[in-house]
């Protein structure tokens, strides 16, 4: 077995936690299960770990109860007119070849596949435009945005503005609003000189207007769904799977969240009838979605939105939730997001993206 095919090979035993920090890792984002003799149970991908996670399923389950027990695989002496062919219809980048007992003996991966160029990777447009909100100052990362407004932060050799623009491109997305109040003109210049192949408008904010107050201006303006995003994260996810996952599900507003594990170094008490000690969990870790800042929202939920004044997206959920419209999550792994809003998270996120 080569060292790529163990990358891509998890035992069925080992949890959903595991699977994700593995998928990661191995930049092919797709694992294959097996049980103690090598033999395959299924595949697992992004996509089903997401709807384990939607299901209330618990992180520490073992990865044979999340993954697809019926992945598509080819048996030795294969068809490679076959495999070409299932590879454009089913829109997958990986199939397995398995012997008479259903072992991995080798892995058909689309760039070999289609190693003469003839097709790109799949990778599926969006047809709708993004909102990027970049107006506000940037506090957290005082004194170093008194000087430069926080989407012109560098991260490598570019801004983190570009950096947002640039995940969203292959997708076919060709449209960016930017939002802009607090050093717009700096922000302005700077893309007036880079002269981009893509098409920028701007939304001005005469004075703060929160998270999602300026999006009011996008009403008659943008047809359809929108993403909209803050400017200081950047999340790497299939857009057009959560594009039609909004969709799908009829949602008015979806939140992308990511998984986030904290680990309690200390034994937690909990007591009980005033004061017994009902049980202690030795250094115990917990699981939650936290939000990223980044969203869909419908036009229903941009009528929402009143004239005049700032205006938050939490606000907004309020008051979808509250008229009975419907707001759904869009899990992501934790190594999906990066975050430069403070200092600490911005050394770190220069840190992760050297490894991408």
């Amino acid at each position: 077995m080569t060292e790529e095919m163990q990358k891509i090979l998890i035992h069925r035993a080992r949890d959903i936690k595991e699977a994700m920090k593995q998928l990661e890792e191995n930049k092919k984002r797709i694992l294959f299960v097996v049980d103690e003799a090598g033999r395959l149970l299924g595949s697992l991908a992004d996509g089903d770990i997401r709807r384990w996670i939607l299901q209330e399923g618990s992180l520490s389950a073992p990865v044979e109860t999340a993954c697809n027990s019926n992945p598509f695989i080819v048996s030795e002496g294969y068809d490679s007119d076959l495999v070409r062919e299932a590879m454009l219809d089913r829109n997958i980048t990986c199939i397995p070849v398995v012997d008479s007992v259903r072992k991995i003996v080798k892995l058909l991966f689309w760039e070999d596949v289609f190693e003469d160029g003839d097709h790109d990777r799949p990778l599926r447009k969006i047809e709708l435009p993004v909102v990027i909100m970049a107006g506000g100052k940037g506090t957290r990362l005082d004194p170093f945005t008194r000087v430069l407004p926080k989407p012109l932060i560098p991260i490598g050799d570019k801004t983190v503005l570009e950096l947002i623009i640039d995940t969203f491109l292959d997708h076919g997305v060709d449209l960016f609003y930017l939002s802009v109040n607090y050093k717009a003109t700096i922000i302005r210049s700077y893309f007036e000189e880079l002269k981009p192949e893509y098409r920028i408008e701007y939304i001005e904010e005469d004075e703060p207007l929160g998270t999602a107050g300026s999006l009011r201006h996008l009403r008659g303006r943008a047809d359809g769904p929108l993403l909209v995003t803050n400017c200081d994260i950047i999340v790497r996810a299939d857009y057009a799977d959560l594009v039609e996952f909004h969709q799908k599900s009829g949602h008015d507003l979806t939140i992308v969240a990511s998984m986030k594990s904290y680990h309690i170094p200390y034994g937690i008490c909990e007591i009980a009838n005033g004061g017994a000690l009902a049980r202690m969990v030795e250094k115990p870790e917990y699981s939650f979605l936290v939000n990223t800042g980044m969203y869909v929202m419908g036009q229903a939920a941009l009528d929402l939105i009143p004239d005049g004044g700032a205006f938050h997206v939490t606000d907004l959920i309020e008051r979808l939730r509250n008229r009975g419209g419907m707001v759904g999550v869009y899990p992501v792994s934790d190594h999906a997001w990066l975050d430069i809003g403070e200092w600490a998270e911005y050394r770190n996120a220069l840190k992760r993206f050297e490894t991408l």
